[in-house]
């Protein structure tokens, strides 16, 4: 990887590496069609099945999960946690990602939170610690989960030894798996997104799973596109190479042609290696 330039050029490096869009061939295409396909699935889910939209896990606003049920008994529940670097999106632009868990079984729920500069980094993985108890709370059976970007670092975050999940909850979590997630969020702190994510370094420091100790046991993957940013390649292999040998059980995969935002496409193929990877051929992780 290219080293960073002097100290006086840092935050537009910084910045560049961390972008994706500028370097995504038709990039406003995806963001265009995402809330689009996602009422679509919506509409055709809840002629199929069951879906309830908006359940509350908290008091803020934005504190709600979408929750979708298969057509037949859930074998458990998958939780996909949002990106947008914590600052955009909720859980309304996502919903078709939710077919390939269905197709296999599984419950989908999707949560919202608040975000940044309304919420620190801190205050959401806490609350996305209570969206996951809330709906394991809902759904018997295995727990599985994924997130996209800074989804992927709030996902992952979940794995970390620190974090209070109430035990019934941690022992049924199968598997996390982290799609293009940041774990180390230091760098961060150069680049101009940091005047509305308001970390310091401490808490930077504290909120960077690489820097932290895993669960015992926990089962992680680090997935990511062959074809994004240099920095999100080396943010993937970090965390699968840090929390080897710290006893988790890290898995390091790039699914060959895609980019920053494709990459997540595969979770609406119920026959993807991403899907597989989650949940195994039988749809049982």
């Amino acid at each position: 990887m290219t080293s960073p330039p002097a100290a006086t050029d840092e935050t537009a490096f910084w910045d560049d590496a961390y972008t994706n869009g500028a370097y995504i061939p038709g990039a406003d295409g995806f963001r265009a069609k995402w809330p689009v396909e996602a009422a679509a699935f919506r509409d055709l889910w809840k002629a199929k099945a069951r879906v309830e939209l908006d359940q509350p896990y908290g008091a803020r606003p934005r504190e709600q999960f979408d929750l979708f049920w298969p057509q037949e008994t859930p074998k458990g529940v998958f939780v996909f946690v949002h990106g947008g670097y914590w600052m955009a999106f909720d859980k309304s632009n996502w919903s078709h990602l939710a077919a390939g868990a269905l197709a296999h079984g599984w419950a989908v729920a999707m949560p919202s939170y608040t975000l940044c500069p309304d919420a620190r980094i801190t205050d959401i993985g806490v609350a996305v610690a209570q969206a996951v108890t809330t709906i394991a709370e809902r759904i018997a059976g295995g727990l599985v989960l994924a997130g996209h970007s800074a989804g992927g670092h709030l996902v992952s975050r979940l794995a970390c030894a620190d974090v209070a999940l109430p035990p019934a909850v941690r022992a049924r979590l199968r598997h996390t798996v982290s799609i293009s997630g940041l774990h180390d969020l230091r760098p961060l702190l150069k680049t101009t997104m940091n005047k509305t994510l308001r970390m310091d370094a401490a808490e930077a420091a504290r909120e960077s799973p690489a820097l932290l100790m895993p669960v015992p046991g926990a089962r992680v993957t680090c997935w990511v596109g062959s074809r994004e940013r240099p920095e999100f390649l080396r943010q993937n292999a970090l965390l699968a190479n840090i929390w080897t040998g710290l006893g988790a059980d890290t898995t390091e995969r790039q699914a060959k042609d895609r980019h920053h935002f494709d990459v997540i496409e595969d979770l609406a193929d119920p026959h993807s290696d991403l899907i597989e990877t989650l949940f195994g051929a039988g749809g049982s992780p």
